[in-house]
């Protein structure tokens, strides 16, 4: 279980984001992004127009609450080891969506992805399929049915088989997928493998789900991998502990996950104590 400092953690970059500002939209899904990482990313998000351009930098420790209108389809992951100059132009270790801060396209593999279609209900799931880059968990906060939290919270990229292993500079920052190393039908889901029958988990896609019970592992994982939620907001948190309590601020009222939501965390004395951090607290929200 996390302790409670994260947990307060995750309250006061929510409650900081709020007081500079941000603007929830009436029946808008909220997305919070949080990086609980000890490293610098640069989240991407296809299609972008309603996500600061699709691209933007996270420092650790910071968050960010944006909304996504009903009816969005697309996916969120996370960069890392880029270099950008002031035009937003530049390159990343993992994740890469060509040469610009702002995405417009596809990310390059491995990625750990977030893929949201925005309905009634709304589909959601954390993909391994195009290898793994960084922890993701994706947690829906206050909505109806199965909204389980999908993701992977361990990090593949110290056990990664070394077939599989993308390095920099002597260090795993990413694990490839079968797929993407040894192009196989079998292992990419396709020809004759290419139906839910046929194709079989492997020994790299068992890998991945060991770690990951609540992530795809490879194409037709549907059962264990996707999950739906209505009239849900998302907490979208990069390497967070596992059943880690997360929060978003949506109609005026902070929501936390768990079975007792904020209840269960804090009494009126540390309201109190969280507004007056929020009001003293140097820190800047990206």
């Amino acid at each position: 279980m996390a302790s409670l400092n994260d947990t307060f953690l995750s309250l006061l970059l929510i409650l900081l984001t709020i007081s500079i500002g941000t603007k929830m939209v009436e029946s808008a899904r909220v997305f919070t992004m949080i990086n609980y990482c000890k490293e610098t990313i640069w989240p991407a998000i296809i299609p972008g127009e309603n996500f600061n351009g699709g691209g933007f930098l996270l420092k650790p420790g910071q968050s960010i609450v944006i909304t996504a209108p009903v009816g969005w389809s697309g996916r969120i992951w996370g960069r890392t080891g880029c270099k950008f100059d002031k035009t937003g132009t530049g390159s990343c270790q993992t994740g890469s969506c060509g040469s610009s801060l702002k995405c417009t396209g596809s990310g390059a593999t491995p990625s750990t992805l977030a893929e949201f279609t925005l309905a009634s209900p709304d589909f959601y799931d954390v993909s391994l399929v195009d290898g793994f880059n960084l922890p993701l968990a994706v947690t829906p906060i206050n909505g109806k049915g199965n909204c389980s939290v999908a993701g992977c919270n361990s990090d593949l990229r110290p056990q990664c088989p070394s077939e599989l292993s993308v390095k920099s500079n002597g260090k795993v920052v990413g694990c490839r997928s079968a797929c993407d190393v040894f192009n196989t039908d079998e292992y990419c889901c396709r020809g004759v493998h290419g139906n839910p029958s046929t194709c079989q988990p492997t020994y790299y896609s068992k890998k991945f789900k060991q770690a990951c019970p609540t992530a795809y592992s490879y194409a037709y994982d549907d059962p264990s991998s996707i999950f739906t939620c209505t009239g849900t907001d998302y907490v979208i948190t990069f390497c967070s502990a596992r059943n880690q309590t997360v929060c978003t601020y949506h109609n005026n009222k902070l929501q936390c996950s768990g079975s007792n939501g904020l209840k269960s965390l804090m009494g009126v004395g540390w309201a109190v104590m969280l507004a007056l951090m929020v009001l003293i607290n140097p820190w800047t929200v990206q």
